[in-house]
């Protein structure tokens, strides 16, 4: 069974299976029920793909607090201080303007 059989037919706009599927088995959509499951699906479905291991626990929390809570603690510090009336474009464009990874463009010195 494939578990939502229970669910179908859904009303249009309640989810991505509504919207694009069009019976139990064609749903447009899937979700993996574990890490291992995902690779070993991703491996099968996309042969040529790279799949690198999947960061979790104390690894991937090192990494977050290393090289992502630093920009946005500093961009949520610039949104509470501007309050704008879309909090969300801001702080995309916010994060656009100020990404530490954003390469950097040397104009050409004149002699």
């Amino acid at each position: 069974s494939s578990g939502i059989n229970a669910e179908w037919p859904l009303r249009p706009g309640d989810s991505l299976r509504a919207i694009y599927g069009t019976d139990d088995q064609r749903n447009a959509v899937h979700g993996s029920d574990s890490q291992k499951g995902a690779e070993r699906e991703i491996r099968f479905y996309f042969p040529d793909a790279i799949v690198e291991p999947i960061s979790s626990g104390d690894q991937a929390t090192d990494y977050l607090v290393k090289n992502v809570m630093p920009v946005l603690t500093n961009g949520f510090v610039e949104l509470c201080k501007v309050k704008p009336e879309d909090p969300l474009s801001w702080i995309a464009d916010w994060l656009m303007a100020n990404n530490p990874n954003k390469p950097q463009v040397l104009e050409p010195t004149v002699a």
